[in-house]
């Protein structure tokens, strides 16, 4: 019978074992095969091939069917299967596998995610994004994730399609990224270093604000400026080239002018800053702008106090250990009362 409904719909649901298979089948929905385990072997693409080139695949949502799902994704890549990936919602506190799922929620729900499901791109995106993704090393760690699914795919038009997509939403440089993600799969490489161009500029939400406010709060921005460079609470940001420009435009008593501002950055940073200016937002108040400022002081403190304790435990009986011990009790009372 899976193999007449494979046929007819032209897909294959692929699940992990037996009970998941019979209970999908028991609701009329034949165009089913388990891989019987979470081992999904050459030999079985090899006779799915003869039915269909289409595959959603729906295993658990464990880490073992996470894990399974993306071997799966290889094998299918390699043999240009068209793949999507269905990952069940929880049914109540319970992660849900499709036996259980359509138990509870029926066969009309789970025909409508099975008909929603995304594409392995967006699947494989959406766990890549789920990584920390903060500095350019973290990107690079998601960008490795993705890259031995890049290499499978013979399809020269989909790794660029593959490029633009992780460019678009790990925020990275895409001319640069597609040049380096074709250049690892034609040659096989495991790897990918990325180059400091090719990671985009990103800004946290505080500092956008700041930026915003730097621009457009005419009534407190030199003030805030003052604040900003007195403190040195824009150094080491990824925004700190942006934040010196505008604080240099703001202290000069001139009206904030964003095209000149962005005539000296880089095109990264330019980038960035007519990014920030064109969201939408809320007019700037001066409750928010002290706000913004607590919340850079407290990362700071929360940067020094990791730096003190390395020094600490990495000379434990120095001549220095009485100063650092006491800036590490000043930190965490600074720390304790912003909380």
């Amino acid at each position: 019978r899976a193999k007449e409904g494979i046929r007819r719909q032209d897909f294959a649901i692929l699940v992990e074992g037996y009970m998941d298979a019979i209970a999908v089948a028991r609701v009329g929905i034949s165009n089913v095969v388990a891989s019987c385990g979470t081992s999904l072997a050459a030999q079985q693409i090899k006779l799915l091939s003869r039915f269909t080139k289409r595959v959603v695949v729906n295993y658990d949502p464990d880490a073992a069917g996470q894990s399974a799902t993306e071997r799966s994704l290889s094998l299918l890549l390699e043999q240009d299967f068209e793949v999507r990936v269905l990952v069940l919602p929880p049914v109540g506190d319970k992660k849900a596998d499709p036996d259980l799922y359509i138990r509870e929620k029926g066969a009309e729900e789970y025909q409508k995610r099975l008909a929603e499901a995304p594409s392995y791109v967006d699947y494989l995106i959406a766990r890549a994004r789920q990584m920390d993704l903060s500095t350019g090393e973290a990107k690079s760690r998601a960008v490795n994730f993705l890259l031995p699914y890049v290499q499978k795919i013979p399809n020269r038009i989909l790794r660029s399609e593959w490029a633009t997509r992780i460019a678009q939403q790990l925020r990275l440089e895409e001319p640069v990224l597609r040049a380096a993600l074709s250049k690892a799969a034609a040659e096989r490489r495991g790897e990918l270093k990325l180059q400091p161009e090719l990671v985009a500029r990103t800004a946290k939400p505080v500092e956008r604000r700041l930026i915003r406010m730097l621009v457009e709060a005419e009534g407190f921005r030199r003030e805030l400026a003052e604040r900003l460079q007195n403190a040195r609470l824009y150094h080491g940001l990824e925004t700190e080239k942006i934040f010196a420009a505008l604080v240099v435009s703001s202290l000069s008593g001139q009206p904030a002018k964003a095209t000149e501002v962005a005539a000296i950055l880089e095109e990264r940073d330019r980038r960035l800053l007519f990014e920030i200016l064109f969201e939408e937002a809320s007019e700037p108040t001066w409750e928010e702008a002290l706000s913004c400022i607590e919340t850079l002081e407290q990362r700071q403190a929360e940067q020094e106090l990791a730096e003190v304790q390395r020094s600490i435990e990495a000379n434990p009986t120095g001549p220095g250990l009485r100063d650092l011990l006491a800036r590490k009790q000043e930190l965490m009372r600074r720390l304790a009362a912003a909380r």
